[in-house]
């Protein structure tokens, strides 16, 4: 019987067909869905968040990884499901209003559901009112706005405006993008800021009161 420990290996080394044969492998062997989730995959997910920090891997290793992790979730989900098991925490994630760019916003948005949240994907070109309403609609805890482009930072800031006066409970805000900065982010009343996917993992997790 395989390990969830050789599932995290798989996972980190980003190898899709032995991360799909290994979850089939510990689902046949009697192992709960939940604990494949949670003990092997997001465990794989954070080792390559941290490789990603310290620079040992770049964006395509990063993909590889959040590609084999989705594999397996699409046999996994609908067994959650059914089971009635959801991740405990909600992000809304989008590029802003007036930017079509998506790059950094998927690998984001892979990064975490690799940490077992549950994320929905706005695409590009979101307006503050669409961020909004899938919030509402969702009981979202973490909004991230994503920017490539200088000319729409006021467009970010026009939407945090709105997200923070919205009177939603805990509602945490977090952006992130090639011309943002931390001292961007302090400014427009964001809560928080990532300048990459690993660090993203870490700030949602923060932000959510979980230990990052």
């Amino acid at each position: 019987m395989p390990l969830l420990s050789d599932l995290t290996a798989a996972v980190a080394a980003g190898k899709r067909t032995d991360t799909v044969r290994l979850t089939q492998e510990l689902l046949a062997a009697g192992t709960s869905p939940q604990d494949v989730v949670e003990k092997g995959l997001v465990p794989g997910m954070a080792i390559v968040g941290d490789r990603f920090k310290r620079n040992e891997i770049f964006v395509p290793e990063m993909l590889v990884a959040a590609r084999a992790m989705k594999e397996a979730l699409k046999l996994l989900e609908p067994l959650l499901a059914a089971a009635g098991i959801k991740p405990k925490y909600t992000a809304i994630i989008g590029t802003v209003q007036g930017d079509l760019h998506d790059i950094g916003k998927n690998l984001i948005s892979m990064m975490w559901r690799g940490a077992n949240f549950a994320v929905i994907d706005l695409g590009t070109n979101v307006t503050a009112e669409k961020y909004l309403a899938a919030a509402k609609e969702h009981k979202a805890n973490i909004v991230g706005l994503s920017a490539l482009l200088t000319t729409t930072m006021p467009s970010m800031k026009e939407t945090v405006r709105i997200l923070k006066s919205s009177g939603l409970d805990g509602l945490k805000v977090v952006i992130g993008g090639a011309p943002i900065t931390q001292e961007f982010a302090n400014d427009i009343g964001a809560d928080g800021y990532a300048a990459d996917a690993g660090s993203a993992v870490d700030l949602a997790k923060r932000l959510v009161g979980e230990a990052a």
